[in-house]
């Protein structure tokens, strides 16, 4: 899935998030990302009043990015290095979403469940994936490395490494040519 976390301390992963987005600690993207970093961070503490006094401060910062800047993002996601949360507002991960490096999320995307019986089921995104505005990726689907998301695509099957997937529900179809497909807008 190319979620290389584990050996990398907050302040790595947060300096990586931190170039990713611009530079621009502004970002609301960026902001929650720093946020989730903290949150996932906070539960290797192993002495509890301190977990507690962090868990407070996470809270407050999970729930500022929810609900002013319109970001869901729980620590319990499992999120990779440099992600990009391009634009804010209406973003939703469930919390078992699993996102890999370098993938760029846009406004109104959601990462979900299709079932209240199958609640662990939720996306595997890949490597430098591009995902467009609005789209709905819900269930056990697996969207392979380098594939595109198309605005307002509703995925409900699994995308292979490098596919286009567009449309209502959303099909494959063949992936034009560009110079810079990672950063190629929807």
């Amino acid at each position: 899935m190319g979620i290389g976390v584990e050996k990398t301390t907050l302040w790595q992963l947060v300096s990586e998030d931190y170039d990713a987005n611009g530079r621009d600690w502004t970002r609301p993207g960026f902001r929650a990302l720093a946020v989730y970093r903290f949150g996932v961070w906070r539960m290797s503490i192993r002495i509890p009043i301190i977990r507690k006094l962090a868990s407070f401060f996470y809270r407050i910062g999970y729930r500022r990015c929810r609900n002013i800047y319109g970001i869901e993002l729980p620590y319990t996601a499992k999120l990779g290095r440099r992600v990009v949360i391009e634009h804010q507002g209406g973003i939703v991960f469930h919390g078992a979403t699993s996102i890999g490096d370098g993938t760029i999320i846009r406004q109104g995307c959601t990462f979900g469940i299709r079932s209240l019986e199958r609640l662990d089921e939720a996306p595997k995104i890949g490597r430098n994936v591009n995902i467009g505005a609005g789209a709905v990726i819900m269930g056990n689907v697996h969207v392979g490395g380098g594939a595109s998301i198309g605005a307002n695509a509703v995925v409900l099957h699994d995308v292979p490494p490098g596919g286009l997937a567009i449309g209502i529900p959303a099909k494959i179809v063949p992936q034009r040519k560009t110079t810079n497909s990672r950063r190629q807008t929807m």
